[in-house]
Parts: structure tokens; sequence; C-alpha cells
């Protein structure tokens, strides 16, 4: 049985009118993209983790949702998993507010989370649930919605893109990532999710050019998806998960934390080059490699 969500927005009342002028004109501001891939374990949290982050810096009001139903880590990789007290299935519910639900991060207050539910709760929203919520997110002004899809395609991924406009697909190099991938990008059309944009992670420029890899041109190639960005495997995501920081907050980025805020920046509009891991900018990763990771 669906519940009907009320966040305390009275349409229907003559003093709301501006309020609902107000409501269409964030409906055509406010960007929902959906973070999906078909593998799990591919990166999709770290890669919501740090586009919102980045995006968030940039001076955009950002909002991340956990939608992985009973497995949040989100909050764990922002370093908030002490201060959700309140998930999406509380406010259905009617035990707490909407504001109540949604936390401000501290070291960026234009950034919020929202857990859909606590570890090892059972039950799911419903799709109209899940778009009244984002409605509802809509109204405080937000500019952009991330979504942390679960991995898989039944009832949790169906649910967790209903009201998703754009999708940022994330795949590693790998045979079964990708062709997960491309299932993943035919149900993202049939649902009516046109705009999809590729991210690559865990890229090993020494293996493309050993041949034990599929380069970020072959992996596009086959799946016909713009490409948003490229991610090269870094040890230091490890580290930045378990200290609670995005990468991108780094006071000495490496490769893989310049290369999320690029990506962050494009799916903005305001960066169109890319950091490029194979030759002419080969060199320019290698010393990073050096410097970074030790490596000779």
């Amino acid at each position: 049985m669906e519940t009907n969500l009320n966040f305390n927005i009275k349409s229907d009342l003559p003093e709301n009118k501006i309020l609902e002028k107000k409501s269409n004109q964030l409906e055509n501001e406010t960007r929902i993209v959906v973070i999906t891939s078909g593998k799990g374990g591919v990166g999709k949290t770290t890669t919501t983790a740090n586009l919102g982050m980045s995006i968030a810096r940039l001076g955009y009001r950002v909002a991340l949702i956990d939608a992985d139903i009973g497995l949040r880590n989100l909050d764990l990789l922002l370093g908030l998993e002490n201060r959700v007290l309140y998930t999406a299935m509380d406010i259905i519910e009617g035990q707490c507010r909407l504001d109540q639900a949604l936390i401000r991060d501290k070291r960026w207050k234009n950034l919020a989370l929202l857990a859909i539910s606590k570890n090892r709760q059972k039950y799911n929203v419903t799709r109209k649930n899940m778009q009244n919520l984002i409605n509802s997110i809509k109204e405080l002004g937000f500019h952009f919605i991330l979504i942390d899809c679960p991995a898989g395609i039944d009832v949790g991924f169906i649910n967790a893109i209903a009201a998703a406009q754009e999708a940022v697909l994330v795949t590693t190099p790998e045979i079964t990532a990708i062709r997960d991938a491309d299932r993943v990008a035919g149900l993202l059309e049939a649902n009516g999710i046109y705009n999809v944009k590729l991210l690559v992670n865990r890229v090993r420029p020494d293996m493309i050019q050993r041949n034990d890899m599929m380069s970020v041109k072959d992996v596009q190639e086959m799946l016909g998806i713009p490409l948003l960005g490229a991610i090269p495997e870094d040890t230091h995501v490890i580290i930045s998960t378990n200290r609670g920081e995005p990468l991108v907050l780094n006071k000495k980025l490496t490769l893989s934390g310049i290369a999320f805020e690029n990506a962050g920046r494009r799916l903005i509009g305001k960066q169109d080059y890319f950091i490029d891991l194979n030759t002419p900018y080969k060199s320019v990763f290698e010393k990073f490699q050096e410097f970074f990771l030790g490596k000779e």
C-alpha cells in the first residue's frame, strides 16, 4: 500500500499561489541526477560523494540521496554516519519532517544528505513516494539532487530512477561491468532518461599500454554514451573512505581527486577538457604516480 507523503505544502490555499509559482521555477532549475551502474562495487557511492562535494564547493546547493535500502554507505564516505537520526522512511511514516532528516555537512553548509532507510531495514519506498520526496526537496531550493542508486536492476533501481531527469553511468574497464552497464543504459532509456553520461572508474594506464585492460575510448565506443570522466585507480580512495573525507577535499589532490573535480565541473557545464590518461599526457600521469604512489 502506497503512503501519501505530505510535507505541509498545501497548494490548494490561495496564499500559496506564490509558492506554487516558485515551485514551478525550481522544477525547471533543479537537476535530478541518478548515479547508477549494473554491477556492484564499481564506485557509485564514491562517485556520488565526490561529484556532490565538488559541485557544492562551486557554490551550488546540493542534496545527496542514499537510495540503497538497508545497505547505506554514503554517510560513511562523507563522515556523517553519527548524525543520521532520521531517514526518508521516518518521513513517510510521519515520524519527522523533511528538514529534520536532511543532514547538513559541517564543512560545506550547501551540501545535504538524506538516507532512504536505516541499515538492515527490509521494506522499500514506492515510485510515488520517491517522486513526492524529490519534489519536496526541490521546494527547498536545491540546484542539484544526486541519487546514489542501489546496484542491480530490481525494484530498488526502478524506484531510485523514478524522479530522475538524467544519469551518470559508472563502470570499470571490465567486460562484466560493461555488459551490466549496457543493460542499465537500455533500462534508463526505456524509463525516459535519455541524458546519460559515462564515468569510467579505476583506469590503469599501465595495463592499457600492455593491452591488459580496455582503454577509456574502447569502453565509450562499446556503450555509445558521452564521456563525463575517467578516474584512475588510486589507493587514496580507501584512505579517504576510512576518514570520511571525499578525495576532492584533500589539500594535495591526487590525480583521481582532480579527475573527480573536473568531472563535477563538466557535469554543471563549466569545463570541457579532460585529463587524458593515455598518450599524449602519459608523462604527466607518470609524474603524478611517482609523486603520490611512489612508483619508479
